[in-house]
């Protein structure tokens, strides 16, 4: 896996601009949101929403034998822009406790609303896990 960063160009923060992978098993993680197993939400916090959205995606992403640093691209559908830049600070904590220091390809997009009414953030993840060699 390559991050791709053009070499005159400034260095995103907190996501890559493009990655490429030679060869891997693909796992694709449908969209998850911030409640638990059972399907509760615990919290309407936003960022308490978007830990427990990231440690769901974590979850199932180990069913297939993958961790954080296979994850190659990740879109985040939030509810409230303003809300979200207002707090950057605390989702980059987030990230990095959860994620630790690997950043993939992301895109963030303001949606009116999610399937599950709660719900204030919901992530697609896709990943790409090594051949063995």
């Amino acid at each position: 896996m390559r991050t791709l960063l053009p070499p005159d160009w400034p260095r995103p923060r907190g996501y890559a601009n493009g990655i490429a992978v030679d060869a891997g098993r693909l796992v694709f993680v449908a969209g998850q949101v911030g409640w638990d197993k059972d399907g509760v939400f615990a919290s309407d916090d936003l960022v308490d929403q978007f830990r427990q959205t990231l440690e769901n995606t974590l979850a199932i992403m180990a069913e297939a034998g993958a961790a954080a640093e296979h994850i190659v691209r990740m879109t985040w559908y939030i509810t409230d822009r303003d809300e979200y830049l207002a707090r950057l600070k605390e989702f980059g904590e987030v990230y990095r406790s959860v994620i630790g220091k690997h950043y993939p390809a992301m895109a963030c997009v303001e949606v009116s609303g999610l399937m599950e009414a709660r719900a204030k953030i919901e992530i697609e993840t896709t990943c790409v896990v090594a051949d063995p060699a």
